[in-house]
């Protein structure tokens, strides 16, 4: 029935305009809405690919139409579906960027040009904090210019706000939505329906010469996932169990998971332009994102199943043993944990700029001051509770996301077949970072030379991160009664119970303090994972405009270099041999220069058909949470002996690239483009975790920490294929198709897993996608896949923690009806396929994590006047 009602209507979409008898008057009110600067899907690809062809660097680029015409949620969807480009998801949703076969480190990101703070741990910037309210346009630079703020050896992705000057008279847009997610129907006290509400306001005063932009966004996201989690095997200590002589490796257990709650964000974005005259321009922005996750979930454990040197091998039967792994089998006498949790965790994102922009004579000055913070406070509040008896656990993870299992005839529904709970909170983490910057540049024309423009200028900035953490535990000071508990039956998982009133129950039993970290004694551990790290530098550049002739052709482009200087110092505790813990601090500093140069030489007289080629060098800074001073060392007694132990590393240096791109495109109609290129990317100094041998008070050291490797190359290869279909005969002519396929490849290794080593962070072998839009008579549609094979990801706040996220093909269906001159109806399916995220940890593909997040819906209007 489902799948009837989806093709009645894509067919009536399709069909409709056949009926319409009004399509030129239709198409008229479409002109009328085109001051509102929010003109269709064909304006928007003609307008992204404008932009592409009026740059000097090989770019991608989103216009603001594609963002607010059939809206993509936010920006990170976006871009996710630009060539070269995929992301992880997170919670269903388009996150962190992945680019060029290169993970969220190598990922630079500006807003206005101005680089962001992030509330991760490391420096990568989670792109769905930008909703298409806010956002006007991107621009994703895969080569380097001297100009550009330096980070990204695989791309900078620079953000843009509207110019409210850019508009002829007042806009107003408002959007309301209503979210249905049908997987909450399986979790019971899952919310499937919530609103999202969205506008700008823009406006021009004192005879244009002002100009004022606000906008805001709300969305009151379901929070539901089924999830079931293999906690890996005992590769040290396992034995025969087969009897074959061989060492059968068994799992330490596994987890599933059933969540449900609230992911609600909003943002606030602020514009001011007061433009005197031709000479002046001032500008002053600031944008607000904060998201607010409260979700309670309920996990089964499974106790200890990982017969450690033996003592569980009689109790072991129905073996299922693939490559030496126990992928499934029955276990007598094993605990069972009931988790009943809630996940709380409150994020801002703020950044603040003033711009200006001054002509003074010949010259082009531009001076800019900005500062951009983040904050995360999270905590894990888990009420946990054993079984008071051992059942038999049986499991059958084959990979192939097969994970079938059950606990035996333990009824884990019924609250008297457990022990009093105790209460963890773990972790009550911060992360805290400020980044503030100051820049001034000129440039002036240059008549008379290859070189059309000359550019230089200086910039500033000062960072400092931080995190701490607090855990503790609580015993109950008064009993729980087993009616205090009610039973959940999930489909697909054996029943849990939980508190009906888990804050009032937690409180009285544990007292109305439980969740305060305020008087805690922090742990050893927690004053161990806490650090800061400032980091203070100081760039120059200079880039000249090219524009020529050569050989018979026309070109142009830039040529420069920039001079970056970093002073870095890490702060932390350490601890030797188990002693208390004491402040410890180290840094560096360094100094590197980028040259770079883009060319385009035109094949034609009008310049559809181009050769691009690049050459830089280009670097990406460690994460800051990597450069941490923190250690726990073992010193022994023998001074001959070296200490061991692990630690961050405050004296990493920046992964560089030497890298080349060349690409042929060809811009064979308005909103046209056939494209082909392939670059090579030569990184040194890449960072992974491994055993380093260094010096500690003078005393010859091995730790496991991040450090500078060899490194190596990463090279791909991009096609590109967009054109409007306007000349197919009626209702057709509406259609139009883009398609992309990237393929990456690389010489660079993880050091883990210490066996057959995962490849470099972020490669994905291949990439790509493709969209069918129809826009006529009112009607719009978009439908698109996009693909992507396994690649490497850290989803964890935890650095080289390292899994293989399985393929993906991820669809979504727009389909949106003008109403009215300035009333349009929208429709929308996100991952309409349900594809499932997928993790292989250590290359063993019987160990797996499947999450289910389902599909998503939404129904809206847009009004504009």
């Amino acid at each position: 029935m489902k799948h009837k009602k989806m093709s009645w209507l894509i067919a009536t979409l399709f069909t409709s305009p056949l009926l319409v008898q009004e399509a030129f008057a239709q198409d008229a009110a479409a002109d009328s809405i085109q001051q509102v600067n929010v003109t269709g899907i064909r304006a928007s690809v003609r307008n992204a690919l404008a932009a592409k062809d009026a740059s000097n660097s090989i770019v991608e680029v989103i216009s603001s139409e594609d963002i607010g015409k059939l809206p993509d949620t936010t920006i990170a969807e976006s871009l996710a579906r630009l060539p070269g480009l995929s992301s992880g998801l997170d919670r269903g949703n388009a996150s962190q960027i992945i680019a060029r076969g290169m993970g969220p480190r190598f990922i630079g990101a500006t807003l206005n040009g101005r680089e962001l703070a992030s509330s991760e741990p490391n420096r990568a910037v989670r792109f769905e904090q930008f909703p298409s309210e806010s956002v006007s346009g991107a621009t994703v630079y895969k080569t380097q210019e001297a100009s550009l703020v330096e980070g990204g050896i695989a791309t900078t992705i620079d953000l843009q706000t509207v110019s409210p000057l850019k508009y002829k008279e007042r806009q107003i847009s408002l959007k309301a939505d209503a979210l249905y997610y049908p997987l909450a129907k399986d979790i019971p006290g899952g919310d499937s329906k919530a609103p999202r509400l969205g506008g700008i306001y823009v406006d021009q005063f004192a005879d244009r010469t002002v100009g004022v932009a606000v906008a805001a966004s709300f969305q009151d996201q379901p929070s539901v996932q089924k999830n079931i989690r293999h906690w890996g095997f005992n590769e040290t200590n396992s034995v025969d169990l087969n009897g074959d002589g061989k060492v059968d490796k068994t799992p330490w257990g596994f987890q599933d998971e059933a969540r449900r709650g609230k992911d609600k964000r909003s943002s606030v974005l602020g514009k001011v332009e007061w433009k005197p005259n031709s000479d002046v321009q001032i500008t002053a922005d600031t944008y607000y994102a904060s998201a607010k996750i409260n979700e309670r979930g309920l996990q089964h454990w499974t106790g200890d199943l990982g017969n450690w040197d033996g003592y569980q091998s009689s109790n072991y039967s129905n073996l299922d043993i693939r490559n030496g792994y126990v992928a499934g089998a029955t276990v007598s006498g094993v605990s069972v944990i009931n988790n009943d949790f809630y996940y709380v965790q409150d994020t801002s994102e703020a950044a603040s700029g003033l711009n200006g922009k001054f002509n003074v004579g010949e010259w082009k000055i531009e001076a800019d001051l900005s500062s951009s913070h983040a904050m995360r406070s999270s905590q894990w509040r888990d009420l946990r509770q054993y079984s008071k008896t051992g059942t038999n656990v049986s499991w059958d993870f084959t990979g192939n996301e097969n994970q079938s299992y059950n606990f035996g005839s333990l009824d884990t529904g019924n609250p008297s077949n457990f022990w009093a709970p105790t209460l963890y909170t773990d972790t009550d983490g911060h992360v805290k970072d400020l980044l503030n910057a100051a820049a001034v540049s000129a440039s002036r024309r240059i008549d008379n030379g290859f070189i059309s423009t000359l550019k230089f200028g200086v910039r500033a900035t000062d960072r400092e991160k931080s995190y701490h953490q607090t855990t503790w535990s609580l015993n109950p000071t008064s009993t729980i009664p087993d009616s205090a508990y009610e039973r959940v039956s999930i489909a697909g998982y054996p029943d849990f119970i939980q508190l009906k009133d888990f804050y009032g129950t937690v409180y009285s039993a544990f007292g109305a303090d439980a969740f305060d970290p305020n008087g805690r004694t922090q742990t050893q551990n927690d004053l161990l994972s806490g650090w800061k790290v400032k980091e203070r530098s100081t760039s120059a550049f200079v880039q000249g405009d090219l524009d020529g002739e050569a050989f018979g052709k026309t070109y142009r482009g830039n040529i420069g270099v920039r001079l970056v200087h970093t002073k870095q110092t890490g702060y932390g505790m350490q601890s030797l041999n188990g002693a208390a813990a004491t402040p410890v601090e180290d840094g560096t500093s360094y100094t590197e220069i980028l040259p770079s140069m883009n060319l385009i030489f035109a094949l034609d007289e009008s310049q559809e058909k181009q050769i691009r080629f690049s050459v830089a060098r280009a670097m990406s800074r460690a994460p800051l949470d990597e450069l941490r001073a923190s250690r726990n060392l073992s010193v022994p007694t023998d001074s001959t002996q070296p200490t061991t132990g692990s630690a961050g590393n405050p004296t990493l240096k920046p992964m560089m690239a030497n890298q080349v791109d060349l690409a042929y495109q060809w811009f064979f109609a308005k909103g046209a483009i056939a494209s082909v290129g392939g670059f090579y990317k030569q990184v040194t100094r890449y960072i992974a975790i491994e055993s380093d041998s260094t010096t500690i008070n003078g005393r010859t050291a091995t730790l496991t920490r991040s450090v500078n490797g060899e490194g190596g190359n990463i090279r791909g290869l991009e096609l590109q294929y967009q054109q409007s279909l306007s000349f197919l005969p009626a209702p057709f002519d509406g259609l139009g198709f883009s398609g992309n396929y990237a393929y990456t490849a690389s010489s660079i290794h993880e050091q883990t897993p210490t066996t057959n080593p995962y490849p470099i962070e972020g490669l994905m072998k291949h990439n790509g996608g493709v969209t069918l839009w129809y826009e006529k008579a009112g009607y719009e549609a978009r439908l698109s896949a996009n693909y992507h094979s396994p690649f490497v990801r850290n989803p964890s706040w935890t650095a080289g923690q390292l899994l293989m996220n399985e393929k993906e093909t991820y669809v979504t269906l727009n389909l949106a009806k003008q109403l009215t001159p300035n009333l349009q109806l929208r429709f929308g399916i996100d991952n309409l396929t349900n594809q499932k995220a997928v993790y292989t940890s250590g290359n063993i593909p019987v160990q797996q994590e499947v999450t289910e997040f389902g599909r998503r819906y939404n129904l809206g209007l847009s009004l504009k006047l």
